[in-house]
């Protein structure tokens, strides 16, 4: 596997010199100056790829070229923006990229409650929790018909929890939830966030299903004509929030994609830490069945608790068989070595833990610390070498 990490720009408080001694080859990373829905020029790749290139790295996978939400519900100007993908995705090739990683998430990217979750060891992690979503959702947000979504005990703990928080509580939740994340789209005040779900639980889930598939119909056969292989990232958390459709959650989602666009430059993301925040998604049965398809991977673990609550875990410890995961994934390479395709799948360490060198800090990114990452990025490599040994011998 191709160890890479995530970079998102010369802002970015982790240098290029850092990626290297932590011994990545690859860069994830995208052009987040250019608007959602505007054309990514070949000048801007090319010069951030040539920067890439000088630290002795390459651009691996560009993550994200986002689709705007006129795409998403097929108002607006979705036309200009689709052909605006359609150029993107022309120029990224031009420029020797050939894997773009995409969500197709309503509204909010990746979401989480709490940024700083404090573990056992005094190190901190990211936490969704379902009951502070709730009480966001219920009290605070005040969404019109949202206590239909929840069961009365949901309800209940939301409530009380509610009730005890001040206003700087409240502010804290309310920026971690739409203020947005690293590598998100950005961010949303409390009226623009009410009108935009409005819109996208009136489209539903089998609407927001088909317009996906409408927008892989056009998209797809450009990135297959120029070489370039798309890849799906999962919903995350990978279930309904604010009552938005989510149509990337599940394993029979991503069948359904591929069902419905039958082609080899239609792929997947494999983020474990997505996927794996449901029990019911099998991480190793997925690899199985789409591993001709997936053109990335995301490796980071989280521990499941009641309600959909969960939080990141250490990379080896927590409720996905990280080792199973792996050995899955270099079996799949090799199946495509043995048939002469490419073989080697980019994979990055994903959500490392704040330590404590970096506690405090204000330039560390929520979930992309350096230390946090480094230590996953560690463990990983040690269960891939050891892998790789083994099936050597076998």
């Amino acid at each position: 596997m191709l160890e890479t990490w995530r970079w998102f720009d010369q802002k970015d408080p982790i240098s290029l010199k850092k990626i290297a001694q932590a011994g990545a080859k690859g860069i994830v990373s995208s052009l987040n100056e250019i608007p959602t829905g505007e054309v990514w020029p070949l000048e801007n790749l090319l010069s951030r790829k040539t920067m890439i290139e000088q630290a002795g790295l390459s651009w691996s996978v560009i993550e994200s070229i986002p689709v705007h939400n006129d795409i998403k519900t097929r108002k607006g100007n979705y036309r200009e923006y689709i052909e605006n993908y359609k150029q993107s995705i022309i120029n990224a090739a031009k420029a020797g990229i050939n894997v773009v990683c995409y969500n197709f998430m309503p509204v909010v990217d990746w979401t989480r409650t709490n940024l700083d979750y404090l573990l056992e060891n005094t190190g901190s992690a990211l936490r969704f929790d379902m009951v502070d979503f709730v009480a966001y959702d219920l009290f605070i947000l005040e969404r019109a018909n949202a206590e239909a979504d929840y069961s009365d005990d949901l309800k209940e703990q939301a409530h009380q929890y509610y009730k005890g928080m001040n206003s700087q509580q409240i502010a804290l939740l309310e920026s971690n939830i739409i203020a947005g994340l690293p590598g998100g789209e950005g961010s949303y005040t409390r009226d623009s966030i009410k009108a935009a779900i409005a819109e996208f639980i009136e489209l539903g889930e089998e609407g927001m299903r088909a317009n996906l598939i409408t927008f892989l119909s056009e998209i797809v056969p450009v990135a297959e004509s120029v070489g370039l292989n798309l890849c799906v990232h999962p919903d995350d958390p990978p279930f309904s929030l604010f009552g938005l459709p989510r149509v990337v959650s599940t394993q029979d989602d991503v069948r359904k994609i591929f069902n419905a666009v039958n082609s080899p430059a239609n792929g997947l993301t494999l983020c474990a830490g997505s996927f794996g925040a449901r029990e019911d998604n099998n991480l190793v049965e997925m690899v199985k069945e789409f591993g001709p398809k997936i053109y990335f991977v995301h490796l980071r673990n989280v521990i499941r608790e009641e309600n959909g609550s969960f939080y990141e875990a250490e990379h080896l410890d927590g409720d996905n068989d990280m080792v199973g995961l792996i050995d899955a994934l270099l079996t799949e390479e090799k199946r495509r070595k043995a048939s002469g395709e490419s073989a080697i799948i980019p994979m990055r360490p994903d959500h490392g833990h704040l330590l404590d060198d970096e506690a405090g800090q204000p330039n560390v990114k929520p979930g992309y610390s350096y230390l946090g990452r480094l230590k996953g990025l560690a463990e990983l490599r040690g269960v891939i070498h050891a892998i790789s040994h083994i099936k050597q011998i076998q």
